[in-house]
């Protein structure tokens, strides 16, 4: 092989290094939202993470818009940032489960910050919330960055036919999954398998103490006879 050939073939390396480096990196500048589950039904928290200024400028403040599938959403204190819950009336209201009824929920949660976010670094908000029992439904999260100077609107959703990838500015967003066998069901099951075991050991110690009783009882005879 010779020295133009290895040239090229550095030149090559090169070249797919540098777009394998750039490939994550650009996923990465996105807005995105995470769930510690994405069982539909679930309790879960949601991970916002704003990981760079707009162009360059820190970031002030970012709004979060929620679904309407969410009547309910509890925002994390962040300690570098005031947070505000925006609330909308609901016409009609909504059946609560409990016999009430619920007249308003969060149309978005507004993070400000106390000193503005550098653009080289990063920060997570976390919103506690019960996700729909709608398995394979995508639930989108657009959120308004705004910095210093200008803002983001990360707000572009796909429709059918679109892939959220080719934007460049996707709203944050999160798919359901179907949910697993169900947690208190286990959690009944493992309490039964634990109170068996435990009598087991109950009646078995029983067991022992009526043959000490008996064993007692007949050296208890002996001694007197002799």
């Amino acid at each position: 092989m010779n020295t133009s050939t290895l040239a090229r073939l550095a030149a090559a390396g090169s070249a797919a290094a540098v777009l394998a480096l750039m490939v994550p990196t650009t996923a990465a500048a996105h807005v995105t939202v995470s769930a510690n589950t994405t069982e539909a039904g679930r309790y879960a928290v949601l991970t916002v993470g704003v990981p760079h200024g707009c162009d360059g400028s820190a970031t002030t403040s970012v709004a979060i818009q929620i679904p309407e599938a969410f009547t309910s959403v509890t925002p994390t204190v962040n300690p570098n940032w005031d947070v505000e819950k925006v609330m909308e009336q609901l016409d009609p209201p909504v059946d609560d489960g409990h016999g009430g009824q619920i007249t308003e929920r969060v149309a978005e949660v507004v993070y400000t910050a106390n000193t503005p976010l550098p653009d080289d670094l990063r920060d997570t908000f976390e919103l506690s919330v019960r996700l729909p029992d709608a398995p394979g439904e995508t639930l989108h999260f657009p959120a308004i960055q705004t910095c210093e100077e200008g803002e983001t609107a990360w707000t572009q959703i796909a429709t059918e036919g679109q892939d959220a990838d080719d934007f460049d500015y996707p709203a944050p967003l999160v798919t359901l999954t179907a949910a697993s066998a169900d947690d208190d069901t286990d959690a009944t099951a493992a309490a039964d398998n634990d109170t068996s075991g435990v009598s087991g050991v109950s009646v078995a110690a029983l067991g022992l103490s009526v043959v000490a009783v008996v064993l007692g009882g007949a050296a208890l005879a002996r001694t007197r006879r002799t």
